[in-house]
């Protein structure tokens, strides 16, 4: 399979991981914002496609999952995670491909690059769009809090996916 088929084919494959494993936890209340469930593929994306590939699928696995599940919900949160995702992807990508950081160093970078800029969206849209929501800072520490088991999650299993797929799947260029 060619390079940019198998980035496309492999590209659906996470963004179909990333509207159904939310939906796995949402079965068990609002288990979403504390285990993270869609930030997984995204960042898992990050360690197998191109830059490009992974922000496309950061930014398309959010908007696909609320057309189709209704969560996120729309405004703020789909507007705010787009960003942060797409973020993740490309973020996740850049260092492990064309700077060749080590998977957790870039998996931590890529986590708070992508919080970060979900802060800026967050002021963005209060000072442009006169939203009525958290204010950035306490935003910030707020996802870092609610959702630190699903931070301790990836860093298990991103990396742990990186290393299956070095190993079974050669043909990837996984760091």
């Amino acid at each position: 399979m060619r390079n940019q088929t198998r980035q496309l084919v492999f590209s659906g494959l996470f963004i179909a991981m990333g509207v159904v494993l939310p939906m796995v936890f949402h079965l068990f209340g609002g288990a979403g914002p504390v285990f993270l469930p869609m930030h997984l593929p995204v960042l898992i994306a990050g360690l197998v496609l191109s830059p490009v590939y992974a922000l496309g699928v950061g930014a398309l696995t959010p908007i696909l999952s609320s057309l189709l599940t209704g969560m996120p919900p729309v405004y703020p949160i789909l507007v705010i995670m787009v960003f942060e995702l797409a973020c993740y992807g490309f973020v996740m990508s850049l260092l492990v491909h064309k700077y060749r950081w080590n998977v957790y160093l870039a998996l931590i970078t890529s986590m708070i690059v992508g919080r970060v800029v979900a802060a800026l969206v967050v002021a963005i849209l209060i000072a442009g769009f006169n939203l009525q929501f958290m204010q950035p800072i306490p935003y910030f520490m707020s996802a870092i809090s609610t959702g630190i088991l699903g931070i301790v999650l990836q860093l298990l299993i991103v990396p742990a996916c990186g290393y299956l797929l070095k190993k079974y799947m050669p043909e990837f260029e996984v760091a």
